[in-house]
């Protein structure tokens, strides 16, 4: 059972997310910076997706590496998005909350190898690729212009809100 605390954050969610229901949601002016984001996997892939931050070590991925089991979320959503685009995968990708947080907390070098780390996962579970192939496809003139593009839609979307 969890805690009375974890409990009252949950039934908060709840109430707010019925609230919401009922009053309707305003329309999101974001599919104006991309008509991708019009598509609300794409816009909110993990909005409900359980993540609890407060539990995630870094720095044990840092010393031991990451077991993939524990981003199956993430990869799950981002095959989804590959399904639609490239760019839709890469707009996933980006709003992991995982991985806003090592982003925001952890230096460039580290977080760029936690991203290496994962899409090169992601590529060998989906793709039957090995770390090479990965890095090729990482390094690709398509991939580095869907990521650019995602990143710029992402910093677009964020500023008006």
């Amino acid at each position: 059972m969890a805690s009375p605390d974890k409990q009252k954050k949950r039934a908060q969610r709840a109430k707010t997310k019925a609230k919401q229901n009922r009053m309707g949601k305003p329309k999101v002016q974001a599919n104006v910076v991309h008509p991708i984001l019009a598509n609300p996997f794409i816009n909110d892939p993990f909005d409900d997706v359980e993540l609890d931050l407060s539990t995630f070590d870094f720095k044990d991925i840092e010393e031991n590496g990451f077991d993939p089991a524990h981003f199956d979320d993430l990869f799950q959503a981002m095959k989804a998005g590959e399904g639609i685009s490239l760019l839709a995968l890469c707009l996933v990708f980006l709003q992991y909350p995982v991985l806003e947080l090592v982003v925001a907390e952890e230096s460039q070098e580290a977080a760029t190898d936690f991203m290496m780390g994962l899409l090169i996962v992601y590529r060998g579970i989906f793709h039957d690729e090995d770390e090479d192939a990965a890095i090729t496809w990482i390094g690709s003139e398509a991939f580095q212009s869907a990521y650019n593009e995602a990143s710029n839609i992402l910093q677009k979307k964020n500023a008006r809100f």
